[in-house]
């Protein structure tokens, strides 16, 4: 059941915007993700200010469009999205200076596009968007969506990747260091790089144990 003060201050915004913020069924970039994004989001405003209806329009709508991570579309879905949500806020009669400002968020908050943020709406995005790929809902989210799409979760005779080449299509665990240990160096904010400091050593201590126990 949907619940709009759970998105509060801008529960009326989320009212009018959750109808659009997912599409398919990734559970990875389902409701849930928008809302763990919205609270990181928040918490990162409060710090480094920028403005708020932007930074919380440009949270519910990043993934209004489904792209999947095998696709030869992926490099593309964060500015597919934009596009969607820029006529969606349009509809909804926002100025082209706010329309612009969001769909420039949610282009470069994609790992994939490689879009430099510019704004500091942009940067919180970016930032809320990596804390949940790290920690331990990151780890979650790496292993679902390595079941989505086939991978094993690791190489049984070369679990650490030390004598093959790390291949995250084929094992999920590989997918920790070809991409999920690097996010934490390139946070754009001070309070986005302290909160990714303590779930990138979760991270670690999560895959050392892992480890452990194969």
């Amino acid at each position: 059941m949907f619940m709009a003060e759970a998105f509060s201050p801008h529960e009326t915004l989320a009212a009018a915007l959750v109808p659009h913020a997912a599409e398919g069924d990734d559970g990875s970039h389902d409701l849930a993700h928008i809302l763990r994004v919205f609270k990181n989001a928040m918490r990162i405003h409060a710090g480094e200010g920028g403005d708020g209806r932007v930074l919380a329009a440009s949270v519910l709508l990043h993934d209004c469009v489904a792209v999947e991570k095998n696709s030869p579309l992926r490099a593309r879905a964060s500015a597919l999205a934009a596009e969607k949500a820029s006529s969606i806020l349009a509809e909804l009669g926002w100025s082209r200076e706010d329309i612009d400002a969001v769909a420039h968020a949610i282009t470069a908050h994609s790992f994939s596009a490689g879009v430099a943020p510019q704004t500091m709406e942009a940067k919180i995005l970016q930032d809320a968007d990596r804390l949940d790929a790290i920690g331990m809902v990151g780890a979650a989210r790496c292993f679902y969506i390595g079941g989505r799409l086939g991978s094993g979760l690791y190489d049984p005779f070369d679990p650490a990747g030390a004598n093959r080449p790390l291949d995250d299509k084929r094992y999920a665990i590989d997918h920790f260091q070809t991409k999920l240990f690097k996010l934490a160096e390139g946070f754009q904010t001070e309070t986005g790089r302290r909160l990714a400091a303590a779930r990138d050593k979760s991270l670690r201590d999560f895959l050392s144990a892992f480890m452990d126990e194969i």
